[in-house]
């Protein structure tokens, strides 16, 4: 019984991919709506105004917001790991987006980050705190106390958006 509360907890919301449902979005959540006279998928203040006809499917409905939601991502992330500018080791190749549903990032021996796109559904500091996790294994490949450090170094505070991030379920995700 307490495996199950604590695993319900760790759970976020079941997205149904309909018009009027929400979904997570930098920490804060978008109403999917379909818009027919839409060009292409955009977002408008609180709605995420989707290019399809109302009444389309589920599939279609994933798809678009999926996609949508992959754009953002490399966006959103390129600008995060922009903020860390000159603090970034020489070792820094580079950065892409996986899919990865068992981490939300790693870094290669060759000084490439990747980063889980399913972290937009997460506030700016959680994907902050993600980058600066991946940027301090550039010059430190393990979880050491100089690790630690050089997180520290890169995002002071960092602990807050660490245990925020480190309580979710990622199979819980809606996509």
């Amino acid at each position: 019984r307490e495996w199950h509360e604590w695993c319900s907890r760790r759970r976020l919301l079941v997205l149904r991919f309909v018009d009027g449902d929400r979904l997570p979005y930098l920490g804060s959540h978008l109403v999917l709506r379909t818009d027919a006279d839409a060009v292409a998928t955009y977002r408008q203040e609180r709605e995420l105004r989707l290019a399809l006809p109302r009444g389309a499917g589920e599939p279609r409905v994933r798809d678009a917001v999926q996609a949508w939601l992959q754009a953002e991502a490399r966006r959103v992330f390129a600008e995060r790991i922009a903020r860390f500018g000159d603090r970034i080791s020489s070792r820094y190749s580079g950065w892409s987006l996986s899919s990865a549903r068992s981490q939300w990032g790693s870094c290669t021996h060759d000084g490439r980050l990747r980063l889980s796109w399913r972290l937009i559904h997460f506030s700016l500091p959680v994907i902050d705190y993600v980058v600066a996790h991946e940027l301090a294994h550039l010059d430190e490949m393990n979880h050491s106390a100089r690790f630690w450090r050089s997180v520290a170094q890169l995002l002071p505070g960092f602990e807050v958006a660490r245990d925020e991030i480190r309580g979710v379920d990622m199979t819980s995700l809606p996509l």
